[in-house]
């Protein structure tokens, strides 16, 4: 179990998926959470489960050991203007084209920060987040961080040079996902299912195939050859997608993400 005080700065749905995977993991009373947001009726909530609250970001900060923050890119400049950055504490981002040299600049050189990088899925239990420490961070405190993401999915530690191309595969790519499952159940309720059962097949089928190639151990390109039989229905919806450029469009969609992260990490219009 967590023994610190944990505080959100920013109480919106990545904030409150790690909350409760905390809870639910039992790695903190709720009494040790702090929550600090603009929005009254968000903090009405949080306060229904027993957590603290404020609309004063630095008391967030001054009560706290850790200190995750979780508001939008566009608002991280004036949130780290009402910190200290007192670097006893470790500091976690969790927004999207905000460099740790940017984090280091606004709560200083000593500051211990861990720029991380969520998916949604963590909503459900099923996330995944990638870890890029500073060097001000110590194995204690990593494992601090590490465990805090643990409790809703997997954690992958990187370097900060690697997590635009990582976050285009992981925090981005549930909106690809979303598209296929939708276009493959609009395309089944086209031809005679019920809506919510082509849904369910897809997302299912998703999930089943996710989870072999976490499990088995084959390849995905062998996992997708075992599925079709020569001359059969697959290997005929195979071709015609990769006819369509498939697996073009989505390299495209990617570097496409890649790039915007790049030009939000360089600070660029």
């Amino acid at each position: 179990m967590l023994n610190q005080k944990i505080g959100f700065i920013g109480g919106g749905n990545m904030a409150n998926a790690v909350i409760q995977g905390l809870i639910v993991a039992g790695e903190i009373s709720r009494g040790d959470i702090f929550v600090s947001d603009k929005d009254a009726l968000k903090l009405a909530e949080f306060t229904k489960l027993g957590i603290n609250t404020t609309a004063d970001n630095a008391e967030v900060e001054r009560n706290c050991d850790i200190v995750i923050l979780a508001v939008k890119p566009q608002f991280m400049d004036v949130v780290l203007a009402e910190l200290d950055g007192n670097s006893d504490k470790l500091h976690i981002s969790i927004a999207a084209g905000v460099t740790l040299e940017r984090l280091s600049a606004a709560l200083g050189a000593n500051a211990k920060i861990v720029r991380t990088m969520p998916n949604t899925p963590l909503m459900v239990g099923c996330g995944i987040t990638i870890l890029c420490p500073n060097e001000n961070v110590n194995t204690e405190d990593y494992a601090i961080a590490e465990a805090i993401f643990a409790c809703a999915g997997e954690v992958v530690r990187l370097e900060e040079r690697q997590i635009n191309v990582a976050m285009a595969l992981s925090a981005s790519s549930p909106a690809y996902m979303y598209m296929m499952v939708d276009a493959m159940a609009q395309s089944g309720a086209e031809l005679g299912l019920p809506r919510d059962i082509a849904l369910k097949l897809a997302a299912k089928s998703m999930e089943g195939s996710a989870k072999m190639v976490l499990q088995i151990g084959i390849e995905p390109e062998q996992l997708k050859n075992n599925v079709c039989s020569p001359g059969g229905t697959t290997i005929e919806a195979v071709q015609t997608l990769e006819d369509k450029g498939f697996a073009d469009t989505l390299r495209a969609a990617i570097n496409a993400c890649v790039a915007k992260a790049n030009k939000l990490d360089a600070n660029l219009p």
